[in-house]
């Protein structure tokens, strides 16, 4: 028993076990990006959009995402590319939009978000606001004198608590004329369409009432239906949405673009074409055939060619009659 057993295992290493991965880490100093782990290990996204949005997060502002453009450089594919995108449309951090310029040009704006729920947590603290805080005064009043107290308590004794403001709420968007029928019943049925994609937005039929007008103000704005249902939809929180109104209105007020101008700029390349007014169908006097002037009583090409050529040929033929 006093001799060493040769076969007993060896001490095990301290440190935690071998299986499973194991970090040296190292401090950046320059040239990282900060990633949360709400991308990183998101139970949902693909492992492809995963990557492509810390590709994208790594960017600076105003460098090209396009499919076309990120195809170039990976090997994934358009196909691959184009989903991994939708998908982080889908969960909030990527949103692309369709922009008229004021050129007319159609562009499509793109927009990362590096914590979706951080906006979303945002949107709701300007909709539900500050909780009012009771004064100085009104704390001291509610707070009870003890029975040892043969007198009121001294104005230095009493701490003054700031007040909290709240945050005022942007009015709704009006818009510059009176809609038509038909743009309140567009504006209705969008409205009324959201707890069809998301059943947390079910709007009372007072609610779609006083939301119309807001929505025909994006819809005179050259904006389409899916643009105001992007607006609504998109990066929509997690837990339930107890004020599907509110937050309805607060996004139609908040995310309302600017109106487009009502003339290019100069030294703008791209101006609208200007406006030609067709000419009239009529009949021509020499030969009863269709054509279009804006001369009423004219003739057609070919009657004025022949009506030309007599014209000179008639002094050819006086002077060969006179010889």
């Amino acid at each position: 028993m006093a001799e060493k057993n040769l076969s007993a295992p060896a001490r095990s290493r301290s440190g935690g076990s071998a299986a499973g991965v194991r970090h040296i880490k190292f401090r950046h100093t320059e040239r990282f990006t900060v990633l949360g782990n709400h991308l990183t290990q998101h139970p949902d996204l693909s492992l492809t959009a995963i990557g492509l949005a810390a590709y994208i997060q790594s960017l600076p502002d105003g460098f090209r995402i396009g499919i076309k453009e990120l195809a170039k450089k990976f090997a994934e594919g358009e196909g691959r590319i184009a989903s991994a995108l939708r998908e982080l449309e889908a969960h909030g951090y990527l949103v692309r939009s369709k922009e008229r310029t004021a050129c007319g040009k159609v562009v499509t704006r793109t927009v990362f978000y590096e914590n979706p729920a951080a906006g979303v947590r945002a949107v709701f603290a300007d909709l539900v606001g500050a909780p009012e805080v009771p004064s100085g005064a009104e704390v001291a009043a509610a707070v009870p004198p003890s029975e040892s107290e043969a007198v009121a308590p001294s104005k230095s004794s009493v701490v003054d608590v700031p007040t909290a403001t709240v945050k005022p709420r942007l009015p709704l968007p009006l818009p510059m004329s009176e809609p038509t029928p038909e743009i309140r019943r567009t504006a209705g049925d969008l409205l009324a369409g959201l707890r069809g994609l998301d059943s947390r937005l079910r709007l009372a039929e007072g609610d779609i009432d006083r939301l119309v007008p807001a929505v025909a103000a994006w819809l005179e704005r050259d904006l389409s239906v899916t643009d105001v249902r992007r607006a609504l939809l998109t990066r929509l929180p997690d837990e339930p949405i107890h004020r599907p109104a509110g937050l309805v209105a607060h996004r139609l007020a908040v995310l309302l673009p600017p109106p487009l101008p009502v003339s290019a700029p100069p030294g703008c390349s791209l101006y609208a074409p200007p406006s030609v007014t067709r000419a009239p169908l009529q009949t021509c006097d020499g030969c009863e055939r269709a054509f279009r002037s804006h001369v009423r009583g004219a003739k057609c090409r070919e009657c004025r060619v022949e009506a030309d050529d007599e014209v000179r040929i008639r002094p050819v033929l006086a002077t060969a009659l006179a010889a």
